[in-house]
């Protein structure tokens, strides 16, 4: 997974509440191989149904403007998977899926939590449009339609997204420290090594 400091793309709102993975994924599609892609299965049973729907009209989407708890529900990573798999990279919404926002960061995919009088102005600016959108890491700051806001970033989240790392990733880092510990330890205690 790469990984980024900035977004210059488009948005579109999705003005809804309680999307959970199960409706972000239907779980008869999560036994197709990741390297085939899930893009085409986000959001499926709703999106099949409506051709009118916003993903279905705008297909080069980088960053989506939703309602409140988003993501909720189980712990599915395919959810993540799908989002990605389409092409977006940020999820602007009041709140998340706690499970959901971790997988998230672990694949690359910004979930800003803004406040829900921000998100509600953004859905009205936006409509029923795509518009351009600048979301920029180092600032913790979104461009979309005339309005500039701040979201919170945690710092080691804005580290594994600009190196497009995850848990493992960033444990890796530490190599050098976690060998050395581990050589201290057994010189120490050296009846601790397995004989066998």
């Amino acid at each position: 997974m790469s990984g980024w400091t900035e977004i210059k793309g488009r948005a579109v709102a999705l003005a809804q509440s309680n999307i959970d993975t199960d409706q972000l994924i239907p779980a008869r599609f999560m036994s197709a191989p990741r390297t085939d892609g899930y893009g085409d299965f986000l959001l499926h049973d709703v999106r099949q149904d409506d051709a009118n729907h916003i993903l279905n009209r705008y297909t080069n989407v980088d960053v989506l403007v939703t309602r409140r708890n988003f993501g909720s529900g189980s712990s599915r990573e395919a959810a993540v998977y799908a989002l990605v798999d389409f092409g977006i990279k940020a999820v602007l919404a009041p709140s998340f899926g706690d499970i959901f926002r971790s997988n998230a960061v672990n694949n690359g995919l910004l979930p800003a939590q803004l406040p829900e009088a921000d998100i509600e102005d953004l859905i009205a600016a936006i409509g029923d449009d795509d518009v351009g959108a600048t979301v920029d890491l180092s600032t913790s700051t979104v461009r979309i339609a005339g309005q500039e806001l701040s979201f919170d970033l945690d710092p080691v989240w804005r580290k594994k997204l600009v190196n497009g790392w995850d848990d493992i990733d960033l444990t890796s880092q530490h190599n050098d420290g976690i060998q050395a510990f581990r050589a201290a330890r057994f010189a120490a205690h050296p009846w601790a090594l397995p004989t066998s």
